[in-house]
């Protein structure tokens, strides 16, 4: 039994599909097999249901995978320690991200790591919020930047902004004309939603239940369509097909710095012509909302048995170097 081996199966019940698993691993999918196989017969156990559709563990592989990782996670404790030993912001920092944080965060963060401490680069995943959490207890990646609520209370967290939502609308909107508006005024539009498995989407279902309400009723939101990301849902807001909402990090620094300053924003574009280009980003209108505004807890996450305080810290103090306009900042 080697620490490879653990590895493959624990990436097998992640990814419930070998292929994946072993890409996930920088592997071919035959030397995955063959190693999994090579430990099932070495445990004379049967660790995978294997099918035509899908992968799953049998009752007993999930108390093998569920002590693999806690190998794994000590294995790399280890590691944690000779490195700490040495110097805790010497050598790269493994950050998860998800997919709604990402975009409008990682360039900046990137900047200031590479300012502040060159000697820790970042190796970067994005990726969901569960697929994030299994990585963690895995030891694949050391850290992670989520929003909260998830359920993992094995985990070490420290906050780090509060971030408000706002609605986004096409410029030809009679809501484009607002100055801010209530989530119950999007009560007859067309709602535009990421998809399933994106916890934005989750948490304006959970924080606007007029939403979650409307979206099962057939006197609430109309219709809906699911994006595979904000920018894709923008695109579609620009297009005129319906309004969404997104966290205040994906709207331009400029309406953010307006709104902070008590100057109106910018008055929405004229209808468009037929030969204009409708994904342009000026014909979306993003307007704040007022009342309950509802809003999210980024947090950095990491494993209690992270011995590298000090990277964790600097990684924190980079995020508080960032720009970060129109969130509220938390020690």
């Amino acid at each position: 039994m080697t620490l490879t081996e653990l590895k493959y199966i624990v990436a097998v019940a992640r990814e419930k599909h070998f292929g994946k698993a072993a890409e996930a691993c920088f592997v071919t999918q035959p030397t995955l097999s063959v190693a999994v196989k090579k430990l099932e017969e070495e445990l004379d156990v049967k660790l995978f249901e294997r099918n035509a559709n899908e992968i799953s563990l049998t009752p007993l592989g999930e108390d093998v995978v569920r002590q693999a990782q806690v190998v794994l996670e000590q294995a790399n404790l280890i590691r944690d320690i000779a490195k700490r030993g040495k110097d805790p912001l010497s050598g790269p920092l493994r950050l998860g991200i998800i997919y709604t944080i990402g975009p409008y965060l990682l360039p900046d963060l990137v900047r200031q790591n590479m300012a502040q401490t060159p000697q820790m680069p970042l190796i970067l995943q994005e990726n969901f919020t569960a697929k994030l959490l299994d990585m963690l207890r895995s030891g694949d990646i050391d850290c992670a930047i989520l929003a909260e609520p998830f359920q993992d209370t094995g985990l070490a967290t420290a906050p780090l902004y509060d971030e408000p939502f706002w609605a986004a609308v096409p410029s030809t909107h009679a809501l484009a004309e607002a100055e801010s508006v209530d989530p119950d005024m999007l009560r007859s539009e067309n709602m535009l939603l990421l998809g399933s498995g994106h916890c934005f989407r989750d948490h304006v279902l959970e924080v606007c239940p007029e939403f979650a309400r409307y979206s099962s009723h057939s006197d609430g939101i109309r219709k809906s369509f699911e994006g595979s990301s904000l920018e894709t849902i923008k695109h579609m807001v620009a297009a005129g097909m319906g309004v969404t909402l997104v966290p205040a990090l994906s709207v331009p620094p400029e309406k953010l710095e307006a709104h902070a300053a008590g100057k109106p924003l910018p008055k929405p574009r004229k209808p468009l012509r037929s030969d204009q280009d409708h994904t342009d980003a000026s014909f979306i209108r993003y307007v704040p909302l007022h009342g309950d505004v509802p809003s999210r807890r980024v947090v950095l996450a990491w494993r209690r048995s992270f011995t590298r305080y000090e990277a964790i810290a600097a990684l924190r103090n980079e995020v508080y170097a960032c720009r970060l306009v129109g969130v509220q900042r938390l020690t």
